[in-house]
């Protein structure tokens, strides 16, 4: 598992991360992956267009989605 340090973070941040975190009953780094993933979550799960083709299930044959045609029709 990877590591993350963050530096320069001024005392009120890191006090609001400390409430927010014991509001939520967790500890101060647990918040902190919690955060990060929250905002990170939209950029985590973008796959390519080739990929979400291929998660699509395979829900019949070409023949299942034919639309019948009445051609060709008398014109009166």
């Amino acid at each position: 598992m990877s590591q993350l340090i963050v530096r320069n973070i001024g005392a009120e941040i890191v006090r609001a991360l400390k409430s927010r975190a014991a509001r939520h009953g967790r500890s101060a780094e647990a918040e902190h992956r919690e955060i990060l993933r929250d905002a990170l979550q939209g950029e985590l799960g973008r796959g390519s267009f080739k990929e979400l083709l291929l998660s699509m299930p395979d829900v019949g044959d070409d023949d299942d989605f034919l639309v019948a045609r009445d051609l060709p029709r008398d014109v009166a």
